[in-house]
């Protein structure tokens, strides 16, 4: 049988090989890994251990918002580490502080908590909403389906698919999952016992599909109304992905310019810290202080370390303007794939999104795959490896692209073209 791609030479073969019998050996296999071995990155682009070159426009799922070895980034934690690294929250420390004025300029009067991913900072907002309501003895929270949350226990039960629970039974209990965009479903799915309403702006693991403005202004109200907390997951499409800091203030400004439409509270991580780990959740100024000491902690939230390299990186958005890049590139993007989706229906079946959260919808029952029982979306993401570009599945047939924030023109270019090759080879 013929080979698509050569045999690597033997040094870098045992190289490949010994790598992946340390993972085999010693490391949880909780992963479903892609046969990729990678060992450095500059800019846009990753390098595997054979010195294969790709255009990463997965962006390891939305984090690398500078993409890889940004010089301002060691740069910030070069210096930061030779003050402070790390000294606890019993103790003030300025970075801290900084960024937390700088997450509430950008999104309104309130407070953020610090955390280390978006999974805690998910858990920190289901705390708040227990701390809320619970002298009345509300504690329920109302998610989408086709929502992601994290992988905690209390994650994947606010966590509307199906596959992420196997195996964990019973759930925790306090979450009820209502359709996406169904303003009508939320309000008949509240009971006495719901303290608050949680969703993403844009849907992130369950598809690429964003709230609409109409969804987004009916749960505020309804949220007031019934004087419910009235949540968003911004870990993957917030921090300038959409083209603005947040997803729900791109998703109304068409509709509704001069809308004062604020969410209680918001979960952030991934791009936060282009890499770094750090996650945070802003809570809104009437319930800022409901989490008080004693409450709620974390033994590295926030450190210097970690704070200084965000807010470096808000330094570099703010003075490269990337969230006008996103937004005029990302369009380009969009507008492209749509033109694919035209020219290949056979293959492609829509693509959806905005900025630099885009998704490709591939059509059921392509017959290139039929022989595997990998799902289509694993299936394109494996054929443009071969082409020399990262992308993420979500779901069973859509494929993101998740480009760092200074992607250049010629760099999108070249992945919309692999990517039209690949489709090409499935006609």
């Amino acid at each position: 049988m013929k080979e698509i791609v050569p045999s690597p030479p033997p040094l870098v073969h045992n190289q490949y090989e010994s790598v992946r019998q340390l993972f085999s050996q010693n490391v949880v296999p909780s992963y479903g890994r892609f046969d990729l071995v990678l060992s450095h990155g500059a800019g846009s682009y990753v390098f595997d251990v054979a010195g294969k070159r790709y255009l990463d426009l997965g962006g390891g799922i939305a984090v690398c918002c500078l993409g890889h070895a940004h010089p301002a980034i060691t740069e910030a934690l070069v210096e930061q580490s030779r003050k402070l690294i790390h000294v606890s929250n019993l103790y003030f420390t300025e970075p801290q502080g900084r960024l937390a004025a700088e997450l509430v300029k950008r999104i309104g009067a309130g407070k953020c908590f610090f955390a280390n991913s978006g999974a805690e900072a998910n858990e920190g907002l289901f705390k708040l909403a227990r701390k809320f309501g619970h002298d009345e003895g509300r504690f329920e929270i109302l998610t989408a389906t086709n929502s992601f949350h994290g992988r905690t226990l209390a994650a994947i039960a606010a966590t509307g698919q199906d596959k992420v629970k196997k195996g964990f039974e019973p759930m925790m209990p306090g979450f009820r999952h209502v359709p996406f965009n169904d303003l009508a479903a939320a309000r008949a799915a509240i009971s006495p016992a719901t303290a608050a309403i949680l969703i993403e702006g844009v849907q992130g693991e369950g598809g690429v599909t964003p709230a609409t403005p109409e969804y987004l202004l009916g749960l505020r109200a309804l949220c007031n109304e019934k004087k419910l907390l009235l949540f968003m997951d911004g870990v993957q499409c917030g921090h300038y992905r959409t083209g603005r800091f947040q997803s729900f203030q791109r998703i109304l400004e068409a509709a509704t310019p001069n809308s004062d439409f604020l969410p209680d509270g918001i979960s952030m991580a991934k791009s936060l810290g282009g890499g770094f780990p750090i996650g945070a959740f802003w809570v809104r100024a009437p319930y800022a202080d409901l989490l008080g000491p004693g409450t709620h902690a974390t033994t590295f939230g926030g450190t210097p370390l970690a704070c200084a390299v965000a807010l470096k990186i808000l330094e570099v958005i703010e003075r490269e303007r990337l969230d006008d890049h996103a937004r005029k590139l990302g369009d380009w993007m969009k507008h492209e794939l749509e033109h694919l989706v035209a020219d290949y229906p056979q293959v492609l079946k829509r693509a959806r999104g905005f900025g630099f959260m885009l998704g490709l919808e591939l059509v059921e029952k392509i017959p290139a795959f039929a022989a595997s029982d990998k799902s289509a979306a694993v299936q394109f993401v494996n054929r443009l490896h071969s082409a020399g570009v990262l992308t993420i599945p979500a779901g069973t047939q859509i494929v993101r692209l998740l480009p760092p924030l200074n992607l250049k023109p010629q760099e999108a270019g070249e992945g919309i073209g692999k990517i039209e090759e690949v489709v090409k080879s499935l006609v």
